[in-house]
């Protein structure tokens, strides 16, 4: 790609080098502010900057976007918004929908995760009863991680955060075969090797809090989210602690007990329940302007995607004219990372040819 383009890489607001949002980054100003500061750093306003950027370089010139994952969603309101930017639009792994509520995604999301977790133990058969223990083992003992927060069962949940991903699998099994160490004259406990890597980035729930705080305003458009994913849980057995049958993983989903539990939310528990609340979030995307849209778009959508259903994507494309899909299951959500050249390639070719 490089020896076609030249290749602007932007760390969007809120994050990287553009003023990164932490809880200490937030700590001077109240609750209230904190939301008002942070509804400014959604999809809308990335584009803004985007378009200001590209004006301020190259003027009238066109770019071509590559967007992935939450890029893809920005790429759809840069389409509704401001496409006389843009050349051509590639998107991996980021279709989004222009209409679904927040519950639709969530309900749309848990059913994969459910067979997700069903792949694993398949592969992995063994770890059926690890889990098992390990779980028991959190339930019945105060596990400290090494910043001092308690690890606790729906905490070692998330780690089917992993599982969307080409080599999630394999992160977690191989987490899992040392979660307990033998201790030298008798007794079993949790490997301190263990709590470092779960307490260590394993999760960007913690690290990157925008992250936690904004994911649900991604589907809301002139309505509140309500703290979705923990809302529609409750309709999936599936995930109760008491459930039957193998210990079920979450995805990428956050819940309102977070801001309890990781250091790096609980400052801004009270910012969280005024956006999970807040019904005045503007819309995203104009259909009418996306319906009339000529700019060349080229996307993957990978077929077992756990965090953007595959059908919502399929959804957006009926709506979109020159929208072109390739839909393949030879990539999870990270094919980008994994195999950049070839499906880069593969997006230049499909926009080129009209």
């Amino acid at each position: 790609m490089t020896q076609e383009y030249r290749v602007l890489l932007l760390d969007q607001r809120g994050t990287g080098l553009s003023t990164p949002v932490t809880a200490q980054s937030l700590s001077r100003l109240s609750p209230k502010e904190q939301a008002d500061y942070l509804r400014h750093f959604r999809t809308d306003n990335i584009v803004r900057d985007a378009e200001t950027i590209r004006r301020r370089l190259f003027g009238d010139r066109k770019w071509t976007i590559l967007g992935q994952s939450y890029g893809g969603f920005c790429s759809l309101r840069y389409l509704s918004a401001s496409p006389e930017g843009l050349e051509a639009s590639l998107i991996t792994g980021g279709v989004p929908s222009l209409t679904r509520t927040a519950d639709d995604v969530y309900r749309a999301t848990y059913a994969i995760v459910l067979d997700k977790n069903r792949r694993y133990y398949e592969r992995y058969p063994g770890d059926v009863e690890r889990v098992r223990e390990i779980a028991r083992h959190l339930a019945a003992h105060d596990v400290r991680l090494p910043n001092g927060s308690r690890l606790t069962v729906e905490r070692f949940r998330q780690l089917g955060f992993h599982f969307g991903m080409s080599d999630g699998f394999e992160t977690v099994h191989y987490l899992l075969e040392e979660a307990f160490i033998g201790i030298v004259n008798g007794g079993r406990e949790m490997n301190a090797n263990f709590l470092a890597h779960m307490d260590n980035g394993l999760h960007p729930f913690d690290v990157s809090p925008i992250f936690s705080m904004l994911q649900e305003a991604c589907y809301t458009q002139g309505f509140a989210s309500r703290w979705a994913a923990e809302r529609v849980r409750a309709e999936f057995p599936q995930f109760d602690p008491a459930a039957d049958g193998a210990f079920q993983f979450t995805g990428e989903m956050v819940y309102r007990w977070m801001w309890d539990e990781y250091p790096g939310l609980k400052p801004l528990k009270e910012a969280a329940d005024l956006l999970a609340n807040d019904a005045s979030w503007p819309a995203l995307y104009d259909i009418e302007k996306l319906k009339r849209n000529t700019v060349p778009v080229a996307a993957a959508v990978y077929y077992d995607d756990m965090y953007v259903p595959r059908q919502f994507s399929e959804e957006t494309a009926r709506i979109v004219p020159r929208m072109k899909l390739w839909i393949t299951n030879q990539y999870e959500h990270n094919g980008l990372r994994a195999d950049g050249e070839a499906i880069v390639g593969r997006l230049l070719d499909m926009v080129r040819g009209g």
